[in-house]
């Protein structure tokens, strides 16, 4: 057994000491500060959208959506160099390589090798449900790690106020598109019913024919009114009196003008529309006054929409809610030597002991 002794010693007693010695001896004190936020939007913006239904075109109801983009912006390069402009974090992190090269940064590291590094000193915390996001910073001394955070919160602010402008850019983009195209339905609908006045000479056609009907109702009456005349002079004079063809004539001349009115009331004007009848004219009519009333009615939608989305552009519907401000650490709490040294230990003796066990198990099968 003095085989099993020596293993047990090189591969679980070796490791754990040294990583122990490493842990308390030669590791580095990093100090974390903690942030939290969430994306909120404002509920006055939410109710109006919903009620003009604005909320699929500027994007509201997003908060969750916001946090998405926000969780994978702090995660990205475009963070990583947001916040090394603020703060110098190669420099910063590769300083104690020399005495920790394993939880430090390596000398002379490229983007991707601090976007890996980022991973390992910023961890962010984000509860999909709510849509709240905590983050925490590590660094080599507490100042720097309180920098970082309000460098990231701040750049986060950032985000969020670009969003606001994208979002009232892409609204009043929106509705202004949507009221000319409101407008200029407006002034089709006008146009095409001005055109059929002008071609029929008829403003109303329901008033048009109301006026004729009162013109054949008046020769009708005139009419009963020269027959009755015409039977009352036949009664009273002989067959050659001038005045019975004077009545006759007329009554040939008001029966002429009657015909002419009827065919016009029942035909609908052929000179002028085209030899469309009235039936005809109406509804023509009825169909181009309906397109202009809705296309008025789009246009009035489209103008309160434009208005929401105006008065909109002049709030601020989305804004970052801190409800952790950014802490400074007061003694250091990572790295976490006494977790780090028992998964070490663990892991080694487990793996050890399947080593003995497999050993075993080959030499009895020998």
């Amino acid at each position: 057994h003095w085989g099993l002794l020596l293993s047990f010693f090189l591969m679980v007693v070796a490791p754990v000491t040294a990583t122990g010695v490493y842990l308390w001896g030669v590791a580095v004190d990093q100090y974390s500060s903690i942030t939290g936020f969430i994306v909120r939007q404002d509920e006055g913006q939410q109710a109006a959208e919903l009620f003009s239904g604005l909320s699929a075109l500027t994007g509201g109801g997003g908060t969750a959506s916001d946090s998405d983009i926000l969780y994978e912006y702090i995660r990205s390069q475009a963070m990583i160099r947001a916040v090394a402009e603020d703060v110098d974090l190669t420099g910063h992190y590769t300083a104690p390589f020399d005495a920790d090269p394993v939880f430090a940064l390596w000398p002379g590291p490229t983007i991707e090798d601090l976007e890996r590094y980022w991973q390992r000193i910023v961890r962010v915390n984000y509860d999909r449900g709510s849509g709240l996001i905590e983050v925490r910073v590590l660094a080599f001394e507490p100042e720097v790690a309180q920098a970082i955070s309000r460098s990231l919160l701040d750049h986060s602010q950032g985000l969020v106020n670009s969003l606001n402008a994208q979002a009232r850019t892409d609204a009043m983009q929106f509705a202004q598109r949507e009221l000319d195209r409101a407008a200029g339905e407006v002034a089709t609908a006008r146009a095409a019913l001005t055109e059929y006045r002008t071609l029929t000479q008829i403003v109303d056609p329901e008033a048009d024919i109301q006026g004729r009907m009162v013109v054949v109702n008046n020769l009708q009456q005139q009419l009963a009114e020269a027959l009755i005349a015409l039977d009352l002079l036949a009664e009273s004079t002989s067959e050659g009196d001038p005045r019975l063809r004077q009545a006759e004539r007329r009554i040939a001349v008001i029966e002429d003008r009657l015909a002419i009115e009827r065919e016009a009331v029942s035909e609908g004007g052929n000179d002028r529309a085209g030899g469309e009848e009235y039936a005809e004219i109406i509804a023509r009519f009825e169909g181009l006054m309906a397109e202009r009333e809705y296309a008025e009615m789009s246009y009035q939608a489209a103008q309160v929409a434009f208005d929401l989305a105006r008065d909109k552009a002049n709030r601020q519907s989305r804004y970052l809610a801190t409800y952790i401000e950014p802490t400074l650490a007061e003694r250091a709490e990572f790295p976490k030597r006494p977790t780090i040294f028992a998964l070490v230990a663990g892991v080694v003796l487990l793996s050890w002991a399947v080593m003995v066990l497999i050993f075993y198990s080959i030499r009895d099968r020998g």
